[in-house]
């Protein structure tokens, strides 16, 4: 892991990251979402102090990951969904491990106590790669979307922080 380094995501990885984005949806077992969004909507949805890219001694942008707010209540701001995605040409080099690694200091540093995410079932290198990284699994939401016409299930995950009481 030498040659991967990983630093905040900022406008100028937008065009890769999305690409990232877009070819998780395409594989089929990443998100309900089936197009990417725009750079301005993923931008505005997701927290930018805790938002990162992995990438290659060269520069280019091997994986990101990023967290949104789960509510605009108050007693919720400790509490937030995150969505990681590697590059299916880099996949296999703990790429989604070292992301979930800077996630998760930035996160306990802004006093964040809870990170949680939904995994597809079928996504088994994601439910493996989480639940190394101090991810439990919550339970199963059965049948909770259509996804390509047909009904699928989401695995519920979650990491509390050790440190943050």
């Amino acid at each position: 892991m030498v040659d991967i380094a990983v630093q905040p995501m900022t406008d100028a990885h937008a065009d890769r990251v999305l690409a990232i984005y877009q070819a998780g949806l395409d594989a089929g077992n990443a998100s309900f979402e089936i197009t990417a969004p725009t750079w301005a909507v993923f931008d505005a949805a997701r927290l930018a102090a805790h938002r990162f890219v992995a990438v290659d001694s060269d520069g280019v942008v091997l994986g990101w990951i990023a967290v949104a707010p789960t509510s605009t209540r108050a007693v919720y701001a400790g509490v937030v969904e995150h969505s990681v995605y590697v590059d299916p040409a880099a996949q296999g080099r703990g790429i989604a491990r070292l992301l979930l690694s800077a996630l998760i200091a930035s996160t306990e540093a802004a006093g964040i106590w809870t990170i949680q995410s939904g995994v597809f079932p079928e996504n088994t290198a994601s439910l493996t790669v989480h639940q190394r990284a101090g991810f439990r699994v919550i339970g199963v939401r059965e049948r909770v979307g259509r996804h390509h016409d047909r009904w699928r299930d989401v695995v519920l995950l979650e990491r509390r922080s050790p440190t943050i009481a």
